[in-house]
């Protein structure tokens, strides 16, 4: 395993980091489980583990908050905030009101006193970047979160944030947890170098985009992965999209063939090579799962590789756009962006 400095903090986290996500419902983890996907990560040289409130309603908080016992001070404890946790309007965004309370929800769930880093999980047009930065702030002088991070920010609203922090004499972001993999290289065009330039740590998600870098999404195989079940249109075959991947994953194939590498260990040695890059999220729901992530911990993909990698997926380039989680409001919402 490889150890890098998160960002500007000092902190050492290991290259590649254990996503919860799938503890819980989503990925139908039972604590048994969890705990042998923390067990097998941390001996595998993990020391970070990411979470978040919303998943599965809390619950992943909880499997992972028993799952570390007596080793909390081995690990650097990411969580998130601002998906809505109900129907309620104001359980949800980065408004001072809800960031409080629901650290207070992520604490008690996890069962510490406090978080290592804790990121607010999407931008919130509806609050200013002052209210949130302040709200950040007084908890992390309060001494329940160490540090603070983002996750799927613009590019622009990256900068803005530190902007405002700069301008209100405020703590910023040290962190932006984006998606990124082979598939989906959008973040190369804006938002790595705005990271590098403000010295951000960078946790990318999805590296395997969503299993199609995993070796289980090949030509003339169906498709079977936990991902599929639930996000069909993903994995549809007879959509232009999904095909444009599957011919890209065909190509990938065959350069890791020629390397002597599995898919997963081009993928995760492709993210983990970028420079603005920190760590990998991987995110196991069986030990099989986490032991041939693991292996790809000490992947350094030679030049060529790299190259041939440019080749099949040109740089900054997303082959399913449509899949972004940053895209501005006013694309969405008609009534932004006409008078």
């Amino acid at each position: 395993m490889q150890y890098r400095t998160l960002g500007r903090t000092g902190v050492q986290v290991s290259s590649l980091a254990l996503g919860a996500m799938n503890f819980g419902r989503i990925g139908r983890t039972t604590q048994d489980e969890a705990t042998a996907l923390v067990d097998a990560a941390l001996e595998g040289g993990i020391n970070v583990i990411d979470t978040a409130d919303m998943y599965s309603a809390g619950e992943s908080e909880e499997l992972v908050g028993k799952a570390i016992v007596g080793r909390r001070d081995d690990i650097v404890l990411a969580t998130k905030a601002s998906m809505p946790m109900s129907d309620e309007p104001n359980h949800r965004g980065s408004s001072r009101r809800w960031l409080v309370t629901a650290l207070d929800d992520s604490l008690r769930r996890l069962g510490v006193d406090h978080v290592d880093l804790y990121q607010i999980h999407r931008w919130d047009p509806t609050t200013s970047d002052e209210e949130t930065l302040s709200a950040l702030t007084d908890l992390q002088r309060a001494g329940k979160i160490r540090y603070f991070g983002s996750s799927t920010f613009p590019a622009h609203r990256i900068v803005q944030a530190q902007w405002a922090a700069r301008e209100h004499h405020l703590s910023r972001y040290v962190t932006e947890q984006p998606s990124y993999s082979i598939l989906q290289r959008g973040i190369e065009t804006h938002v790595l170098p705005v990271t590098e330039q403000y010295g951000l740590g960078v946790l990318v998600w999805s590296p395997l985009a969503s299993g199609w870098l995993s070796g289980a999404v090949r030509e003339g195989r169906e498709v079977t992965t936990s991902r599929s079940t639930f996000m069909p249109d993903r994995f549809d075959l007879s959509l232009p999209v999904n095909r444009a991947r599957l011919e890209a994953v065909e190509q990938l194939a065959k350069v890791a063939d020629e390397a002597g590498l599995t898919m997963i260990q081009l993928a995760l040695g492709f993210v983990t090579a970028h420079p603005g890059v920190t760590s990998a999220l991987i995110g196991p729901r069986t030990l099989d799962h986490l032991h041939a992530q693991l292996a790809a911990a000490d992947t350094v993909l030679s030049a060529d590789v790299l190259d041939a990698i440019d080749a099949i997926v040109a740089p900054g380039t997303d082959l399913a756009p449509h899949e972004k989680h940053d895209t501005p409001p006013a694309l969405l919402d008609p009534s932004l962006r006409r008078r």
